[in-house]
């Protein structure tokens, strides 16, 4: 990316720092949940089914933005973990829709919880309210480059 086709050095700039911020924080984030067994992706497909139960696995490659062979993969996985099952979709039989398991179910959350304590605890300690209050106003402004 060289600032070439119009984009300003400032928009570059932000591209650059952005993605670098982001995919360490992810990674903090992560390790934070204490799921050392289990990937990113895995972590995201649990998180996914705690806010919609029962999805197929095409669905849930179509929001994660992943090929659906990969998506089968990762369903595979957690189901040998005992995360996710498959069941029958009541509406038309020849659906599976991929759904929690109880302990599924109870990893996602406490995932959850971990990760979202953990960044509050860091925002308290490092930031000031001003910083904060930043912090805030800049996901605004990163939220709309991802609406549709």
């Amino acid at each position: 990316m060289s600032g070439g086709c119009g984009l300003s050095p400032s928009a570059v700039r932000a591209s650059r720092e952005v993605r670098a911020v982001i995919g360490r924080l992810r990674r903090r984030i992560r390790a934070a949940g204490g799921a050392e067994d289990i990937s990113l992706g895995q972590a995201t497909v649990l998180a996914r089914l705690m806010d919609n139960e029962g999805l197929t696995a095409s669905d849930l490659a179509a929001v994660e933005g992943m090929r659906h062979q990969s998506m089968t993969a990762t369903v595979a996985a957690l189901r040998g973990m005992g995360l996710v099952e498959r069941r029958r979709d009541p509406g038309d039989g020849r659906r599976l829709l991929i759904a929690l398991t109880g302990e599924g179910r109870r990893r996602a959350e406490e995932g959850r919880q971990a990760r979202g304590e953990w960044l509050a605890a860091e925002l308290q300690e490092k930031c000031t309210e001003e910083e904060r209050q930043t912090v805030i106003a800049a996901m605004a402004v990163l939220e709309r480059l991802v609406r549709d």
